[in-house]
């Protein structure tokens, strides 16, 4: 814990869970005592486990994360960058994103069928993820190159655990998962088809001041810091989620990373803004402006 212990510059900042390998350098921040030491009062609003009841819902505004942000139960969570950009853009509460998250994370398409060797084996063929996260966007960028749009079908499966035991039970041929379930999948036998690096967005919301946005992210930039100097410390947050089924030495570091936020620049969010209108996946009605906040300051504009 932080041996110096300063009083809270606002109120509580509460903040809805996600997969604790996108989530881990909030975990560190909170259970080393790096968000008080910065004047903060930083909890989870939820836990991971709870949000295994709204998975299954393909309407992203009922999913936990969201309805915890959107009724004002929680005042920040990650997502993909592309879903940080849909969310605000389907929300009523608004928002902005502040950061690119911390986690530097893979999605992997995994198959037990030998016949499924590379992305160009899968044109026509269903692949499971979850619909308007990362695993859906990354799929379809891993496979629009090498079967064309026409070629990319997909299917939606909640929860990555439910995507791994549809593997495993072959009622599907390929799905799309990020750590530790990656790990888990080639442990039982699975292999890897592609995989695609992303980083998510840091959804906020408009009540936290420039002071409190840049206290939080100077704090997550810390415990960035410790998991990449110890990170065997840190490793059994993320095997947590799969609930006992690997172990900490089995984890495979190769498919994610941390590294300090970074803003969200005008470039990046056009061309990732772009993509998404050539897939009817944004009302394309958004600028970066409008979403986008600096985490040490202001306004984008």
């Amino acid at each position: 814990m932080s041996s110096q212990q300063a009083q809270p510059i606002g109120p509580t900042v509460k903040i809805a869970p996600n997969n604790p390998v996108f989530h881990l350098p909030v975990l560190v921040a909170i259970e080393e005592g790096l968000f008080e030491g910065a004047g903060l009062d930083v909890r989870m609003s939820a836990r991971y486990e709870d949000r295994a009841k709204t998975l299954t819902e393909r309407e992203v505004l009922t999913r936990l994360k969201e309805q915890l942000f959107e009724c004002g139960s929680a005042d920040s969570y990650n997502v993909c960058e592309w879903a940080s950009i849909d969310r605000l853009e389907r929300g009523q509460r608004g928002g902005n994103i502040a950061a690119l998250r911390a986690a530097v994370v893979a999605q992997a398409i995994l198959s037990f069928d030998d016949a499924l060797q590379t992305p160009r084996d899968l044109a026509g063929v269903p692949v499971a993820v979850n619909e308007f996260t990362g695993s859906h966007y990354t799929t379809l960028q891993m496979l629009e190159g090498a079967v064309g749009r026409e070629g990319v079908k997909i299917e939606h499966i909640g929860a990555p655990q439910k995507r791994l035991e549809a593997l495993r039970d072959r009622t599907h041929r390929a799905v799309t998962v990020m750590e530790p379930f990656i790990s888990l999948g080639l442990k039982l036998g699975a292999h890897i088809i592609a995989a695609e690096f992303y980083r998510g967005g840091e959804v906020i919301a408009r009540g936290l001041t420039p002071e409190q946005r840049q206290a939080y992210y100077e704090a997550e930039n810390q415990a960035v810091d410790l998991i990449n100097a110890n990170f065997d410390r840190y490793a059994h947050h993320i095997v947590a989620a799969a609930g006992g089924t690997l172990q900490p030495p089995e984890l495979l570091r190769v498919f994610f990373r941390y590294k300090h936020v970074d803003y969200y620049d005008a470039e990046l969010f056009g061309r990732t803004y772009e993509w998404m209108k050539s897939w009817n996946l944004t009302p394309g009605q958004s600028e970066h402006a409008a979403l986008v906040v600096d985490p040490a300051g202001g306004p984008a504009a």
